[in-house]
């Protein structure tokens, strides 16, 4: 038993042994290693500001019926291109046809009742100058064919009015443009009061862009532009951008034609409108797009993403003090362009030294050889 409590006291000894040297070799510290940094240098900078956007043509006409009736023909299809006058729709109701034919036929009486009163005006006044009968004749044929005339006028307008309901029945289009949905097939029974129209024509040669900004965003846009009012700096406002759906940019430039004057009181924000030119007819009433309008901000940092780190929400990076060492700061930050750089709008300072490699390997305090670099350097190695 002596032997065997040896034995383990022993085995204890060299562990205990161990474990001191680990220690003693934990408590050794690597030399300070070397990392880049960069000047903090203040100056301006373009962003992009990003809107989601709505997009219309500059006409969008809904054709509605001004009659009722079928639908007898139709001449256009879905998603067609059409020109204004262009026929479109032909709606069939015999008792607009037979209104004219009726009116027509009023009209052709009303001219013979004319033509008999003047015959009677005629054969009287040589009477009357021959003092055959009284003037009185005379006055009351007169009267008659004023009255036939009167007459006649009515029936004309009539007339009128029944080829002007008759010619409802072609619907044309009131615009050049696009054909939208048709959701009446030949057959259908239309009319005046019918919710739905028959299609909808939209002008597509220019795209309006309607997109809302808020109250901050739209003090910014007046600051930035030049002009001594709001016309002359929507007028010098710069041109924007437009990326589709699919995340392509669009090949023309936009350009800010208007602002709503009073702020939406449901949801706090303004309404504004780009223009852009369509020649090729590619975008369409109804698409979404996002609008990209240059922001210029001044006084700001530069710095590169990579030399920041997020913890619990906030953007933070490791400045170099005057005794090598570093120490993490919390920074506000706007997203650039190029998708590899920060403009830095609060938390640095002109002249400090923003660590710009191995941020993950660095803790608060740790010691570093400082390797100064450029910011168009670490750019130009992503």
């Amino acid at each position: 038993m002596r032997n065997i409590a040896l034995s383990i006291f022993v085995v204890l000894s060299i562990l205990t042994a161990c474990s001191k040297a680990e220690k003693k070799d934990d408590k050794k510290e690597l030399p300070p290693q070397p990392y880049e940094y960069i000047v903090a240098k203040s100056g301006p900078a373009e962003n992009l500001t990003q809107y989601p956007a709505r997009l219309e043509g500059i006409e969008n006409v809904e054709i509605r019926p001004k009659i009722d009736g079928f639908v007898e023909k139709i001449y256009i299809d879905e998603g067609s291109q059409v020109s204004k006058g262009q026929l479109l729709f032909l709606i069939r109701n015999p008792q607009y046809e037979q209104s004219v034919l009726a009116a027509q036929a009023t009209v052709n009486s009303a001219r013979a009742q004319v033509a008999t009163a003047q015959m009677q005006v005629t054969k009287t006044k040589p009477l009357v100058d021959k003092k055959i009968i009284s003037a009185y004749e005379l006055e009351a044929a007169e009267l008659a064919l004023k009255s036939a005339k009167a007459a006649l006028a009515e029936t004309q307008a009539q007339l009128t009015n029944a080829q002007v309901n008759q010619g409802y029945t072609k619907i044309f289009s009131p615009v050049s443009g696009v054909v939208g949905t048709l959701p009446f097939k030949a057959g259908s029974y239309i009319s005046s009061a019918t919710s739905q129209p028959l299609t909808t024509v939209s002008n597509v040669s220019k795209i309006f862009a309607y997109f809302s900004i808020n109250e901050k965003q739209q003090l910014d846009f007046f600051k930035h532009s030049t002009g001594s009012t709001i016309q002359e700096k929507i007028k010098n406002s710069p041109l924007v951008d437009l990326v589709l759906s699919d995340g392509s940019k669009y090949d023309e430039k936009g350009k800010i034609e208007s602002i709503s004057g009073l702020v939406d009181p449901n949801t706090g924000s303004f309404s504004m409108r780009a223009t852009f030119p369509n020649p090729k007819g590619l975008i369409r009433s109804g698409y979404s797009a996002t609008v990209q309008m240059p922001n210029s901000l001044e006084n700001v940092i530069i710095i590169p993403q990579a030399a920041t780190y997020e913890m619990q929400g906030k953007v933070l990076v490791y400045l170099i003090g005057t005794d090598n060492k570093v120490k993490s700061t919390e920074i506000k930050v706007e997203s650039l362009p190029d998708g590899l750089t920060y403009a830095v709008t609060s938390g640095l300072k002109a002249g400090d030294k923003v660590i710009v490699e191995g941020i993950g390997l660095l803790k608060d305090d740790t010691q570093v050889v400082p390797k100064e670099t450029t910011l168009q350097n670490v750019i130009d190695r992503k």
